[in-house]
């Protein structure tokens, strides 16, 4: 079993501050293992990167939102993510792990509890494709709760799961552009199979993840291109987050203030990088008005 690298312990501070209600839209608490276990069947294990730790990081980037992302080591045991939000006086919200058997209770009380998507893993080294009954029944099950589903997917997956994409009937979120290559460039089918997706107005798409779609080298700026594609195709449906603390990078890890001004350079609009970092996760999460 993989274990995974620390994320960097010290951030540089972005060049530029962030609008008031800036959210990081994706990013991950790992246990504390002595508290919240990890699952016995994770592919890999993280350094505990606790909800202490992640909100230090968001007050020293000037991040007021953020929206904690169940991942696969903890498998579907919310209890880290749903302590978090909880702890969080409103800034945080969620995105959960299913297995399908949850009772319409069970959702509604996550939902209460600050819930407000399910995620499905396709990619092959977390596991591969999940059981496309379970992920078609929960999918239909989304809509009375006003959820979303977030795709984490292969550049390759946007190919061959296009009918079944196509078919989604609530807001989809397609994680870390998709995980293209930018070493194939602007012109690789699974990134053209993107941007055509993003006509429809069901798809919303993440424009992080810069580490993972790079060829491996900080600042990751081989990555701009494709968000600032992105952000152009479609202004009113992308996200952008840290990923801290950057499971699975067997690259350069980033550096957290790094990564803002990447975000910085490829969405230099002020306008657009109030869509992106607010006005769309207040609609797509349906954050409550910071006090």
């Amino acid at each position: 079993m993989k274990t995974c690298a620390a994320p960097d312990p010290n951030p540089v501070k972005p060049r530029e501050a962030l609008p008031a209600g800036a959210c990081d839209a994706h990013c991950h608490v790992f246990g504390p293992a002595d508290k919240f276990p990890y699952a016995p069947d994770r592919s890999y294990t993280p350094p505990d990167a606790p909800f202490e730790r992640l909100r230090q990081l968001h007050d020293f980037l000037g991040l007021d939102r953020a929206v904690i992302v169940q991942a696969s080591c903890h498998g579907d045991d919310n209890t880290a993510m749903l302590d978090a939000i909880a702890r969080s006086e409103g800034r945080y919200l969620g995105v959960a792990i299913v297995n399908g058997s949850e009772t319409d209770e069970q959702l509604a009380d996550m939902d209460a509890r600050g819930v407000r998507a399910v995620r499905f893993n396709f990619v092959q080294h977390l596991g591969g494709a999940p059981d496309l009954e379970v992920f078609d029944k929960t999918i239909e099950r989304l809509d009375g709760l006003g959820w979303h589903v977030v795709l984490h997917l292969d550049a390759q997956d946007i190919l061959t799961y296009s009918d079944r994409i196509n078919r989604i009937k609530v807001p989809f979120v397609i994680d870390h552009m998709g995980r293209v290559q930018a070493a194939k460039g602007l012109d690789q089918e699974p990134f053209r199979a993107l941007l055509e997706l993003m006509k429809n107005p069901l798809a919303w798409v993440k424009v992080c993840g810069g580490e993972r779609v790079s060829v491996g080298k900080r600042p990751f700026a081989d990555a701009a291109p494709f968000a600032a594609r992105l952000i152009e195709a479609a202004p009113d449906r992308v996200l952008w987050g840290t990923d801290w603390p950057h499971p699975n990078i067997s690259k350069d890890m980033p550096n957290d203030g790094e990564l803002v001004d990447l975000m910085l350079d490829f969405c230099p609009d002020p306008a657009l990088r109030r869509k992106l970092l607010v006005e769309n996760p207040e609609k797509l999460y349906r954050f409550k008005p910071l006090a």
